[in-house]
């Protein structure tokens, strides 16, 4: 299998409905996060239980129990760039005031589509002499769901 470059993977977000958060955006009015970003991370967190039964030899097992998935985003703030535009308008918000979804297409060509909760926004700080940082973590609220094309 041949390895592929971490660019290939696309990151989209788009804005909830404020009158019912539940409905999928339609994916040609999704914004890529892409444009000045350099690094996206996963960043999934993983809550574990070890245990042993007696159907074992005593060693230990471990299960995962929940699943926590999020990506870090970071690189240079541009404030025109849609994506960026809308992360940063979040920054003053709480609440659901902070929801967009998340849509993530996979090199291999799966996607994944979720609600997710913006935190960490950072929409333009840094030195003096260096271009403004944007960064921004994306919580799915949920683990999000394999979709074949969003509506």
């Amino acid at each position: 299998m041949a390895r592929i470059k971490n660019a290939l993977r696309e990151h989209w977000i788009a804005d909830v409905d404020a009158d019912d958060v539940t409905k999928k955006p339609v994916e040609d009015e999704m914004l890529e996060l892409a444009k000045w970003i350099t690094e996206i991370t996963d960043d999934t967190d993983e809550t574990s239980e070890e245990y042993g039964d007696y159907a074992g030899d005593g060693t230990p097992k471990t299960e995962i129990v929940s699943i926590a998935e999020k990506w870090t985003a970071n690189g240079t703030y541009d404030a025109q760039d849609p994506a960026q535009a809308l992360v940063a308008s979040k920054k003053r918000k709480v609440g659901d005031d902070r929801k967009v979804w998340h849509l993530i297409k996979q090199t291999d060509g799966k996607k994944y589509l979720g609600l997710a909760t913006l935190s960490e926004i950072k929409a333009g700080t840094g030195e003096a002499t260096e271009f403004e940082e944007f960064s921004c973590v994306i919580n799915y609220d949920q683990i999000p769901e394999e979709v074949e094309a969003t509506p």
